[in-house]
């Protein structure tokens, strides 16, 4: 069982005895996916909070599955922004799973909370650090030009503002390591 799997999702011991992962269990739910929102954001470091839910993101509705494993939520969004920003992690196993970058992450959290009025990059910082509470070293990690053609494809005044604070805050222009 992966070290990814046990911290994020409480797993059965049903499932855990059939070698199954959560990340399997989330691919045969509903695809096509990628790990994302909260989840990813958990993963690389970038939000404190335990996360209680495998969020995904896919180019389909969105919907909610509960099972005894635990809460899979999945949120629709445009293919031109599905495409982007996806990596591939691969477990010892030869399993692997598709999960969000830590820019695209973030911008497919900042387009699913629509109940925001971000009209500028001081109202974009004070949502990050205070009600996302992201690691403020970690946003200065970031690569401004990811966002800025995640924006694009988004076609999000809230993305470019990101892509302008993260710049400002010295963030990567050659990609993230």
């Amino acid at each position: 069982m992966s070290t990814y799997c046990v911290e994020l999702c409480y797993i059965s011991p049903a499932i855990q005895e059939g070698g199954k992962n959560v990340e399997e269990l989330r691919r045969r739910i509903s695809g096509p996916s990628y790990v994302s929102l909260e989840t990813a954001l958990h993963y690389y470091g970038l939000i404190p909070e335990r996360v209680e839910a495998m969020t995904s993101v896919t180019n389909a509705r969105g919907r909610r599955f509960f099972t005894p494993v635990g809460l899979f939520i999945y949120r629709g969004i445009p293919m031109n922004a599905y495409r982007i920003g996806i990596d591939q992690v691969e477990f010892e196993n030869g399993r692997s799973f598709l999960i969000a970058t830590p820019e695209k992450a973030l911008a497919d959290k900042i387009q699913a909370d629509r109940g925001t009025a971000i009209r500028t990059q001081a109202e974009i910082r004070t949502y990050l650090l205070d009600s996302l509470r992201i690691d403020p070293e970690g946003l200065g990690r970031l690569n401004d030009e990811t966002i800025s053609l995640i924006a694009d494809q988004y076609r999000s005044r809230k993305l470019r503002l990101l892509s302008g604070l993260v710049r400002r805050l010295g963030g990567k222009s050659n990609g993230h390591e």
